[in-house]
């Protein structure tokens, strides 16, 4: 339920940036900042849930999909991070950089990417879906209350 917030965020820095450069308006460069802000944020808050999920569903550790989906999310958050600390030393009114531009559609890139196999650990695999008792292997859910 937490993982639309950071990807609406991040993306959204891409189009803010794009229309900051194109209308020259100062107000979508410090939009794009928020957005950042707004998408590292909410990213560390799912990612906390997600690590939770991964590490209690061996099931999500046996996936490829769950590796790259597990191990791309925070690349991610620390390209945002990286984008919003090259925003920081700028002037109001400055407009984003190619730098930053970059780093904007990178980030848009990777949850394209980490989107894709969080959407397979849980459409395909049915990973972290109420209702499927396979979430667990029989060993284990002999120890589950």
């Amino acid at each position: 339920m937490l993982i639309p917030f950071p990807i609406t965020f991040l993306t959204a820095a891409v189009a803010t940036d794009v229309a900051a450069r194109t209308t020259e308006d100062p107000f979508w460069a410090r939009t794009s900042s928020w957005m950042l802000g707004a998408g590292i944020v909410t990213g560390l808050l799912a990612g906390a849930v997600g690590a939770i999920d991964y590490y209690t569903i061996r099931r999500a550790r046996e996936k490829s999909v769950g590796k790259l989906h597990a191990y791309g999310n925070p690349l991610a958050i620390a390209l945002a991070a990286a984008n919003l600390a090259m925003r920081r030393n700028r002037r109001p009114g400055d407009l984003p950089g190619s730098g930053e531009i970059a780093l904007s559609l990178a980030t848009a890139a990777v949850l394209g990417v980490t989107g894709w196999a969080g959407a397979e650990l849980s459409y395909r695999h049915m990973v972290g879906v109420a209702g499927h008792g396979d979430q667990h292997t029989e060993e284990e859910k002999r120890y589950v209350p």
